[in-house]
């Protein structure tokens, strides 16, 4: 499918594009009545000169009266002419910004539409790309190649027209060269479609690299790989410059072609008209004024491999954009259509619940790769503490996935409160259902800017409440700026426990029902993972606690322990009860004692 789109001729792209732009089409009737007033002016120059030789120049004397009168309509036909030019890229430019923040905008919703799973089997550099420099790609075409494209085209027609009012002969000229410049503009035009896909892939692979080798600079460092890694953007950057000089070769051949053509159309009209004038046929006047015209109607044909260019890598990067709209999201929200969870601590229940991840080009819901989780059956009670444990790939964390709908489940329900989770608004669900990642992943700003993403009505008094009631007013009070402190990108201004700090303090001012935990205290130092343990007696009270445990000391203080081995839940019970069964827990728990008593000083 994805090939067939990719093959898909540049007209249905831009017609499907428009269809998404609505805003450039209701600006489109404006712009082309002000691009056709803008036209029609430049074709009172030819007709001013045939009137002034043919009827000005009389038996040697001149008629000044007549001459000033077409010059003036001349000058009057200029004047309109480049006031409606000037207002026609104006409308056009506000227009085509309106139009395509609007795509921006839905391209960026719908990639966050798209599931946890899709995200993370994408490129994130590539997804960038897509909503910045294809749509910029778009604009920036609209607002110029667009605008040659309708002026031209426009001005081409407009003197077609005419040329043939003036001469049927000399017109019948210039449709006769028709043929060889159709011919060669679609034979270039083919070829310049497939270069500048190829272009807009590459720039998004540059993209890819260069955000990976910014984000990635402390990992670099830390490791001396910086030759290799320049070495890899090198590639990147040289293989978009290859394909870009490519591209750019053929449209420079095309231009050449373009100029070839127009002295071939200019010539043919010159000897036919000279021979014609000769005869009788034609005035002198018809025939000037027909070498106007013709350099009227030729000009679009020198411009057009200019235009053309900048047409196929805006139709590449629009279909770029296209074919990230086409994906359906796997996670849809039933909006409207939706429930709403009552604020109240939520029972969870797994019904037959199965997992397989898809291969490459499945859909999410025909998966038939690996199988994360096998026939899950378990009710989880409301205000119950349930600590998640298991071996790496055992299932735990398609478990929390799947709890929070950042996945849908291949086979069998989720419920939520008694409902199915895919029926539960996301709004509802987002404010209920709260998950604390392992990694404490902060945006831009300062600590209120990120803990009041909790609670977007909260007021500073809050949040030190929040912190007070977490344990956490000395480590806040200790800090230069207090709420105020940037955390820097990512939250990197901070240390790895701080951001973990910022997150807890940012999930209590959410007030969820269901609290899921992923570790949330396994990279703070031990100081501060007291206050915290104790802070998160307070948090979890009166809610809904699921905790993937890391280490066994969390399972310990559960009130309930579920163990996933080989995708399947195989233990659920008590810590105590479970030490006392063997099996998997209990070798995991020996395994997690003896390293313990290990890494004990004697």
């Amino acid at each position: 499918m994805a090939k067939a789109r990719s093959m898909a001729g540049a007209l249905e792209t831009v017609r499907r594009g428009l269809a998404l732009s609505p805003e450039l089409r209701r600006g489109l009737g404006g712009t082309l009545a002000l691009a056709i007033v803008a036209t029609a002016g430049r074709m009172i120059s030819p007709i001013a000169v045939q009137q002034v030789i043919d009827s000005g120049l009389i038996g040697g004397a001149v008629d000044m009266a007549r001459v000033l009168t077409f010059v003036g309509l001349a000058l009057i036909a200029v004047l309109i002419t480049s006031t409606s030019t000037g207002f026609m890229h104006l409308r056009l430019a506000k227009v085509t910004e309106t139009a395509l923040s609007g795509l921006r905008i839905r391209a960026f919703r719908h990639i966050h539409d798209l599931s946890m799973l899709h995200q993370a089997s994408e490129n994130r550099g590539v997804l960038v790309s897509r909503v910045t420099s294809d749509v910029d790609q778009v604009s920036r075409f609209v607002q110029w190649g667009g605008i040659m494209l309708i002026v031209f085209g426009g001005q081409a027609l407009l003197a077609l027209i005419v040329m043939f009012a003036y001469s049927i002969p000399l017109a019948t000229v210039v449709v006769l060269c028709l043929p060889m410049i159709v011919g060669t503009m679609r034979w270039f035009q083919r070829r310049l479609q497939a270069a500048y896909l190829i272009v807009r892939e590459k720039v998004g692979r540059m993209l890819a690299v260069l955000a990976e080798v910014v984000v990635g600079a402390p990992v670099i460092r830390a490791y001396g790989i910086e030759q290799r890694t320049r070495g890899r953007l090198g590639d990147a950057i040289e293989d978009n410059r290859y394909h870009s000089v490519k591209a750019g070769r053929l449209s420079a051949w095309f231009s050449a072609a373009g100029e070839q053509m127009s002295s071939v159309v200019i010539a043919a009209v010159l000897v036919v008209g000279t021979i014609l004038a000769v005869r009788g046929v034609e005035s002198p006047g018809t025939v000037v004024a027909f070498l106007f015209l013709v350099q009227l109607f030729i000009q679009p044909v020198q411009m057009l491999g200019e235009v053309i260019n900048e047409a196929q890598t805006a139709v590449a990067g629009w279909r770029r954009v296209l074919d990230i709209l086409d994906i359906p999201p796997d996670v849809a929200d039933p909006g409207e259509d939706g429930i709403d969870l009552r604020h109240e601590p939520l029972e969870v229940r797994f019904v037959d619940t199965e997992f397989r991840y898809p291969k490459s080009g499945e859909a999410a819901a025909e998966a038939t790769g690996h199988l994360a989780l096998n026939h899950v059956n378990v009710t989880l009670e409301p205000e119950s503490r349930i600590a998640i444990v298991g071996e790496t790939g055992s299932g735990k964390t398609t478990f929390a996935k799947l709890l929070t709908r950042l996945m849908d489940p291949t086979e069998g329900l989720v419920l939520l409160g008694g409902i199915d989770a895919r029926k539960i608004r996301f709004r509802s669900l987002r404010d209920r259902v709260v998950m604390v990642p392992q990694e404490g992943m902060l945006f831009r700003g300062t600590i209120l800017d990120n803990v009041r993403m909790g609670r977007i009505d909260a007021s500073e008094d809050d949040v030190r409440s929040a912190f007070a009631d977490m344990g956490l007013s000395d480590w806040l009070n200790d800090l230069p700026l207090g709420l105020k402190t940037p955390v820097g990108e990512r939250g990197n201004a901070l240390s790895v426990g701080e951001r973990q700090l910022v997150t807890l303090v940012r999930a209590a001012m959410a007030d969820p029902d269901l609290l899921v935990l992923d570790e949330a205290t396994s990279a703070i130092d031990p100081t501060t993972e007291v206050a915290i343990s104790k802070a998160l007696t307070t948090l979890t009270k009166g809610r809904t606690v699921v905790t993937i445990a890391h280490r066994l000391s969390t399972a310990e203080a559960a009130d309930r322990v579920l163990v996933f081995d080989n995708a399947r839940l195989v233990q659920d019970g008590p810590h105590g009860q479970l030490v006392l069964e063997g099996g998997v827990y209990g070798r995991l728990y020996e395994s997690w004692q003896r390293g313990t008593r290990e890494s004990t000083p004697a």
